[in-house]
């Protein structure tokens, strides 16, 4: 292959996965939900900046610093906290989008309503910036690692900015709302925490030690990932008295399962794939229930949903195909994942040094053998 072959194999590895994830997160964010229908698609430049920017600055500082999953959860809620706190001030403007966010569950003290706030900082952290992560690096052979070097995430970080200030900017001229001061310096100051306890997580990936016993199915994660999905978004049918519990116990069977199961022997890409893709799905199957914001139609709004539904399902199957052709991830042992056994102390022993007389044997000329190479599998750590 020549010069120009190998730099284009080397932007496909590198930048490619980038780019993708820069518009497959404000794809899945604001199109796979129903916000917008399939004449709206060239907003995806205007919204690419401030979604896909994140999603990429998020994954590049998670894999740079060696950490894994905890970490990038934690900073796609921060981004969440940031984006609803301050850039658009969804969390605090009574009148936003004329959609009457903080009618239900509003708590004078903070300023906010509890229903509207979990649900929103949900929808950033879990399909604007985990799901779309966890597709394009499974799709790849790069996963736990950098894809780019620190001039292409500078440009990426400064289209973060760009994007976020032009949406603030938007926000503020639709209603001239802002929040008072309070609000927004305790919503940084929950942002910082956040970070500071991302990148405080030891890295390597793994958070505690590794759990018991062995991981269950792919399909096992995938159906209560659904589930999940399927609880968390049918609160939208349920009065505040039981909506918020509802929250609750998505976050409880989807984020401790999923956080135990991680832990087990056997965990590998195709348990992540698993729930991502449910995740996806939920999405996909949630946005035949929603009005878009802007360009529907009796014929156009139901059409794309379901171009929307279906590419999420193709795109569920083209990783999965490329998983399946991608060598095979060692995935944790039980050694790793062994039941927990009480240290031993032995005492040490001291014994006598003994000195052997050295004998003199005739050296021995021994034939050659040829022994077949063994090709060991690199080993991929796991995150």
């Amino acid at each position: 292959m020549g010069a120009g072959g190998g730099r284009d194999d080397w932007c496909m590895r590198r930048i490619g996965p980038a780019v993708a994830l820069f518009f497959l997160s404000p794809l899945v964010a604001e199109f796979l939900l129903g916000d917008f229908t399939l004449v709206m698609l060239p907003l995806l430049l205007i919204l690419a900046p401030l979604y896909g920017g994140a999603a990429v600055v998020i994954r590049e500082l998670v894999r740079r610093t060696d950490r894994g999953w905890p970490s990038i959860v934690l900073l796609g809620l921060a981004y969440g906290v940031l984006e609803e706190g301050v850039i658009t001030q969804s969390l605090f403007d009574p009148g936003y989008a004329g959609a009457h966010l903080l009618d239900e569950g509003f708590v004078p003290a903070l300023g906010i309503a509890v229903p509207w706030t979990l649900f929103v900082l949900t929808l950033h952290t879990v399909w604007s910036i985990s799901v779309p992560i966890a597709l394009v690096e499974e799709a790849g052979v790069r996963r736990t690692v950098p894809w780019l070097r620190t001039p292409g995430l500078v440009v990426v970080l400064v289209l973060l900015v760009l994007g976020a200030f032009g949406t603030t900017m938007f926000s503020y001229s639709s209603d001239h709302f802002l929040a008072p001061w309070p609000q927004l310096a305790a919503v940084v100051v929950i942002v910082a925490l956040l970070v500071t306890v991302a990148f405080r997580l030891p890295a390597g990936g793994s958070v505690g030690r590794p759990g018991r016993g062995v991981a269950p199915s792919a399909w096992v994660v995938f159906g209560v990932v659904l589930v999940a999905g399927a609880l968390f978004m049918g609160t939208k049918w349920l009065p505040d008295a039981a909506g918020v519990p509802a929250m609750l116990t998505a976050f409880v069977l989807a984020g401790v399962t999923l956080a135990a199961w991680s832990r087990r022997a056997g965990w590998d890409g195709w348990h992540r794939l698993a729930a991502a893709a449910g995740g996806l799905l939920t999405y996909g199957w949630n946005s035949f229930f929603m009005q878009p914001l802007a360009g529907g139609g009796p014929v156009l709004t139901p059409l794309s949903q379901a171009v929307f539904a279906v590419g999420a399902l193709a795109l569920v199957l083209v990783v999965a195909r490329r998983l399946r052709r991608s060598p095979a991830e060692p995935a944790m042992t039980l050694d790793r994942a062994a039941v927990d056994r009480p240290a031993v102390d032995r005492p040490a022993v001291d014994r006598p040094a003994v000195d052997r007389p050295a004998v003199d044997r005739p050296a021995v000329d021994r034939p050659a053998v040829d022994r077949p190479a063994l090709d060991r599998a690199a080993v991929i750590t796991r995150h």
